[in-house]
């Protein structure tokens, strides 16, 4: 157990360094501007605001950013400026500092986050560290550079590669989607109810990844502001955007597949060995389709077509396989599944390829063996 325990910790070290040593640089350098520059001797809003900024989620942190550090020197403000005016210490300093910095932020539309700030940036200033009676609002602009220095390592930190975090997000989620379709069907070929069971918990687990994919898009397009030939990247920052919605509609058809996938075990029927083909090829049809938006986004064209064409090939051929299973001895749990691998089978193609939305569904149902409309 305490093995266990350490691996967990060094992986999570493993995918976590960079924001440690991202707030870590950016607060060191916060804390020297200000000694160096402003000559102030203990410059605590400096580093506090860096780490302050960083803490916001990525693709949210120029926005939320500019309202936390306002927020803190807001208060760093007004506490230094009511202190020298009442006194540090007294009850009314603090009733006063305290509700004029609320109030503050509340006229200016402050969030909860940034309300709070403020306000315990201000409530430090009176009880733990009152300004010296120095007019220089020394506190105030150690939280501007504080600020200054996290947005700055926050934007530069990605300004090379900007669409790198994503590329990895985009990958990670549909390695897992395809590994997920990949266990129900080891579920099923085995009539293994408890694997069906852990499978379909996973899949209500997935829009945890579609969220990240989003947040990853927001993330990117922040990033690119400091991209010297951002517009092209931002261009297939807009593809995968797009794109997003219909992978979403696919994680939503694969949890509904696992649930019936979950039914069907419980009959304890035999369950058809094409079913669990029709699932691995659904599975290396996400997988082709996450390679292709990669490769997009790294600007590899012809590579990102290749994956479109194998997947492509790959969903039709589960839904061909599904198609097969059709029969009147059929339970009902099989054929959801099978409207399930189709109903997939089309958002997987149609988030690769949005603007082809006719021709996906002309296909797909022409391998399922249905009439054309």
């Amino acid at each position: 157990m305490r093995f266990s325990g350490l691996r967990t910790a060094g992986g999570r070290l493993r995918h976590g360094w960079r924001p440690v040593l991202e707030a870590t640089v950016a607060a060191t350098v916060a804390w020297l501007l200000a000694t160096r520059l402003l000559g102030h001797p203990q410059p605590f809003f400096a580093p506090a605001a860096a780490l302050i900024v960083l803490g916001q989620a990525r693709g949210q942190r120029v926005r939320r950013a500019v309202e936390v550090v306002l927020g803190v020197a807001t208060g760093v403000l007004v506490a230094d400026l009511v202190v020298q005016a009442l006194g540090p210490g007294s009850t009314w300093t603090v009733f006063t500092v305290i509700l004029l910095t609320v109030l503050l932020a509340v006229a200016f539309g402050a969030t909860g986050v940034t309300l709070v700030q403020a306000a315990v940036s201000a409530l430090y200033l009176v009880v733990v560290a009152p300004p010296d009676g120095s007019l220089v609002p020394f506190r105030f602009v150690d939280a501007l550079i504080g600020g200054a220095v996290a947005l700055a390592a926050s934007l530069l930190v990605d300004a090379r590669h900007p669409l790198a975090p994503l590329v990895a997000e985009v990958r990670r989620t549909f390695d897992e989607l395809a590994g997920l379709l990949s266990g129900i069907a080891d579920a099923l070929d085995h009539d293994d109810e408890a694997a069906a069971v852990a499978a379909l918990r996973q899949a209500r687990g997935m829009d945890a990844r579609v969220n990240g994919l989003r947040d990853g898009v927001l993330a990117a397009g922040e990033a690119l502001r400091l991209h010297v030939r951002r517009r092209r990247h931002i261009g297939r920052l807009r593809s995968v955007d797009e794109s997003i919605r219909q992978i979403d509609y696919a994680v939503r058809n694969v949890r509904v597949l696992a649930r019936a996938g979950v039914t069907l075990s419980r009959l304890h029927t035999s369950t058809p060995p094409e079913l669990g083909g029709a699932l691995r090829s659904l599975a290396e049809a996400v997988r082709q389709a996450g390679a292709a938006l990669a490769a997009d986004l790294d600007g590899q064209d012809e590579t990102a077509d290749r994956h479109v064409d194998r997947a492509d090939e790959s969903a039709l051929a589960a839904v061909h396989t599904a198609g097969r299973l059709f029969g009147a001895t059929q339970t009902l749990p099989l054929a959801m599944i099978i409207g399930q691998v189709r109903a997939t089978a089309i958002d997987l193609l149609r988030g690769v390829n949005p603007e082809d939305d006719v021709a996906v569904l002309a296909r797909v149902d022409d391998a399922l063996g249905l009439p054309p409309v």
